[in-house]
């Protein structure tokens, strides 16, 4: 059964993961979350969560807890098949400037696992230092994105074995092509139909 994890911070964008984590676990996709805590906070004697895992409040003040903390050594390519990176501008920021989370990007495409990032949780392919390819984000941090890497305004862009989407309204099919990726397009169209899209959507 393939697998998968997707990090979630204080402020992630709420769509972009649970979408995204909804539509997996539909396609069979073992699925956990893994919370990243916010280390500036530490730094400048902020609140930092004490339990494990903490409730993660939302970009939209939605509260949801994950299901475990984030932990590099057990969140690695050795454990999953696909690693995620949601939006939502302070979740994304907190993910990207993590040491833990842009080494374990580099070790999934290393390994030759998956690695999906959607809105500005995109940012984390430039923090991570990664080659020149395509790409895509949010409006917001392209030009933050652009000097780097090919950047295309396409809903989702494939470019190896990393995945990149633009927003909450490619969330689905950000999500349906990591479906379809991990496990077949014959899987994308099962799930799919039951989701009740309107007439001629185009994904």
């Amino acid at each position: 059964m393939p697998s998968a994890v997707i990090l979630i911070a204080d402020g992630t964008e709420e769509m972009e993961f649970t979408i995204t984590y909804d539509t997996l676990v539909r396609g069979g996709v073992k699925t956990i979350s893994a919370f990243v805590p916010d280390l500036t906070l530490a730094s400048s004697g902020g609140e930092v969560h004490r339990v494990s895992p903490p409730v993660a409040k939302g970009s939209r003040g939605i509260n949801i807890m994950p299901d475990t903390y984030f932990d590099q050594a057990h969140c690695g390519p050795d454990s999953y098949d696909l690693l995620v990176i949601p939006g939502g501008a302070k979740g994304a920021e907190t993910m990207s400037k993590s040491p833990s989370v842009q080494e374990l990007v580099k070790k999934y495409l290393e390994n030759d696992k998956w690695v999906g990032m959607i809105c500005a949780g995109s940012l984390a392919a430039k923090t991570a230092n990664l080659p020149r390819q395509k790409i895509t984000s949010h409006p917001s941090v392209k030009a933050e994105l652009q000097q780097d890497f090919e950047y295309i305004e396409e809903p989702v862009v494939v470019s190896g074995k990393l995945i990149t989407s633009r927003g909450p309204g490619t969330a689905f099919p950000f999500a349906l092509t990591l479906v379809e990726l991990l496990c077949g397009s014959e899987k994308r169209a099962e799930i799919r139909g039951p989701l009740c899209f309107p007439p001629n959507t185009p994904f």
